[in-house]
C-alpha cells in the first residue's frame, strides 16, 4: 500500500515559489528558512501572515478578515474570553506541577468523568499533547496486552513520538511504519460502493490480526479516530463499526478511542466520537480542542486496563495537569454546556452540509459531501461516474477559497478531500459566505484548468 504525505505536504509553501510573494511575506519566510528546522510547513502556495483571532475569524496583517474552517485547536472559538478569564485568574494564583495537592485537577477529571459511560470505572492522567497522549496508551495497552501489534487506518494521524508517528502513515511515505504495525484501509463506502462496510472493515482488521499471528506478533490495539478525520472525514452510520470492535475483542486486543479531532461535542449527535457508535473502549485520548488552545491533552481509560501500567510504572509530565491548562480545560467545558455548543454543532452542521450539497449540484467535480455536526468532507474528483480523486483540483479550490478569504486543507489518502471543521463559534450567518466562496472557488479552478488545456 502507497502511502503519501497529505497533512504536511499536499498543502504546503514551496520554496520554490518564493519570488513570487510579497516583500513581507518573502522576508519571513527567509527568516523562518534561516532559523527553523526544515521539517516546519507553511500552509498556502502564498503563505497566510496571521496577527489575530476572535470566534470563527482570524485576521491577517493587512487587516483582512478570514473564515477559518479548519481550526479544531481554538474549538470554542479563537481568544474565548471565558478560556481567557480562567487562564489569567489562575496564573495570578499558582502554576505548578501534578506533585502537589491542587483542587483544580480533581474537580476537572469529576466533571471530565461524568461525560463518560456510567458502567465503567475510569481513571485520567493528563499530558500537553495529543501525540503524548497517544503515545501513553500504546505503551498501556501494550502492558494490559502483553502484546506490541498495532492494527491503524491507512491514512491515520494519531501523533509525532517515535510510537505514534510509527502509526501514522498520514506523516508521509517517508514515515516509517513500525514492523509490529498492520494499516488496514479506512471504512470508505463512497470509494468501494459497499454498503455493509462495519463487516467489510471487521474483515480488513481481522485479516491484519491473522498477519500479525502469522509473524508471532501479538495484537495489544486497534486505535482509530471514530470519523477517520485524516482518512477523508468518514463518519459513517451510527453504530457500524460494532462488528470491528466485536473482532478486536474477540482476538484479545484493546479499543483506543483517539478523539483528539472528533471529541467534545463536535459531532453533534454525542459528546465523543464513540459514543455515537454505541461503544465503550478501553482508552480514550483527548488533545486539541480540549484547552482552546493551551497545551493540554489526556488519556482516559478504564481503571483495570490502567492499571496494568500504573501499578508497574509511575508516569509524570512536568506540565500536564497544571493548574492553569486545567483552567482552561474546565473553561471549555462549561462553556460547550452553557452556550449548547453541541446542539449547535448539529443544527448548523446539517445546514452548512445541505448548502454544500447544493453547490455539489452545480459542479460534476464536487462528490460525496459528507459529515457530522461540525465536521464535514467534500471530494474533489474527475468526473461523478468513476468517482476518481483529484487532488490537484482539491488544491486549487483550497487556494481559490483563501483568496475568497476562507481557510481550510485537505485530507484523504489522495489529497482530494476538503476537510472542514471549524471552531464551534462558526454559525449559520457564516453558511452563506463558505457555500458562495466555495461556488466561486470551483469554477475559478474548473475554468482555469480548461483554459490550460486548451492553450
Amino acid at each position: 500500500m502507497t502511502r503519501r504525505s497529505t497533512i504536511m505536504d499536499s498543502n504546503s509553501f514551496r520554496p520554490a515559489d518564493r519570488d513570487q510573494l510579497a516583500q513581507q511575506t518573502r522576508e519571513l519566510t527567509d527568516r523562518r528558512a534561516q532559523l527553523l528546522a526544515g521539517s516546519y510547513r507553511l500552509f498556502y502556495r502564498e503563505p497566510v501572515h496571521l496577527v489575530r483571532g476572535q470566534g470563527q475569524y482570524l485576521y491577517d496583517a493587512d487587516g483582512r478578515q478570514y473564515l477559518d474552517l479548519y481550526n479544531n485547536v481554538a474549538s470554542l472559538g479563537h481568544c474565548h474570553p471565558a478560556v481567557v478569564q480562567a487562564v489569567t485568574e489562575q496564573m495570578q494564583q499558582l502554576n505548578t506541577h501534578t506533585r502537589y495537592l491542587h483542587e483544580r485537577i480533581l474537580d476537572y477529571t469529576d466533571d471530565l468523568l461524568s461525560t463518560f459511560p456510567a458502567e465503567k470505572d475510569w481513571r485520567a492522567v493528563y499530558m500537553c499533547t495529543g501525540s503524548e497522549a497517544n503515545d501513553l496508551a500504546l505503551r498501556v495497552a501494550q502492558a494490559h496486552t502483553s502484546g506490541e501489534g498495532v492494527i491503524a487506518t491507512a491514512e491515520a494521524y494519531h501523533g509525532t513520538s517515535a510510537l505514534t508517528s510509527a502509526v501514522s502513515p498520514a506523516l508521509g511515505s517517508g514515515q516509517p511504519i513500525a514492523p509490529t504495525v498492520r494499516l488496514v484501509p479506512a471504512p470508505d463506502t463512497y470509494r468501494t460502493g459497499i454498503a455493509d462496510i462495519g463487516t467489510w472493515f471487521a474483515n480488513q482488521v481481522q485479516s491484519a490480526i491473522d498477519d500479525l499471528r502469522a509473524h508471532n506478533v501479538r495484537l495489544s490495539a486497534l486505535i482509530l479516530d471514530p470519523l477517520f478525520s485524516s482518512d477523508g472525514v468518514l463518519p459513517g452510520t451510527p453504530g457500524f463499526l460494532a462488528p470491528v470492535v466485536d473482532v478486536v475483542r474477540r482476538n484479545g486486543g484493546l479499543i483506543i478511542a483517539d478523539e483528539v479531532q472528533p471529541g467534545f461535542g463536535r459531532t453533534g449527535e454525542r459528546f465523543w466520537g464513540f459514543a455515537r457508535h454505541g461503544f465503550v473502549p478501553d482508552l480514550v485520548t483527548l488533545g486539541k480542542p480540549m484547552g482552546n488552545g493551551m497545551p493540554v491533552s489526556g488519556l482516559v481509560g478504564q481503571a483495570d486496563v490502567m492499571a496494568s501500567f500504573s501499578d508497574r510504572l509511575p508516569y509524570f509530565n512536568t506540565f500536564g495537569g497544571n493548574p492553569v491548562s486545567m483552567a482552561a480545560a474546565q473553561a471549555v467545558l462549561d462553556t460547550i454546556r452553557a452556550d449548547n455548543l453541541q446542539e449547535h454543532s448539529l443544527h448548523v452542521g446539517e445546514l452548512t452540509r445541505q448548502a454544500l450539497r447544493d453547490v455539489a449540484a452545480r459542479h460534476e467535480v464536487l462528490g460525496d459531501v459528507r459529515g457530522v455536526g461540525l465536521y464535514t468532507g467534500v471530494e474533489l474528483i474527475e468526473d461523478a461516474d468513476g468517482r476518481v480523486p483529484d487532488a490537484g483540483l482539491a488544491l486549487d479550490v483550497v487556494e481559490n477559497l483563501r483568496r475568497q478569504g476562507v481557510l481550510t486543507s485537505t485530507a484523504g489518502p489522495d489529497g482530494n478531500v476538503l476537510k472542514l471543521r471549524p471552531p464551534l463559534a462558526f454559525s449559520s450567518g457564516n453558511v452563506d459566505w463558505l457555500a458562495g466562496a466555495l461556488d466561486a472557488s470551483v469554477h475559478e479552478a474548473v475554468t482555469n484548468r480548461r483554459a490550460r488545456a486548451g492553450s
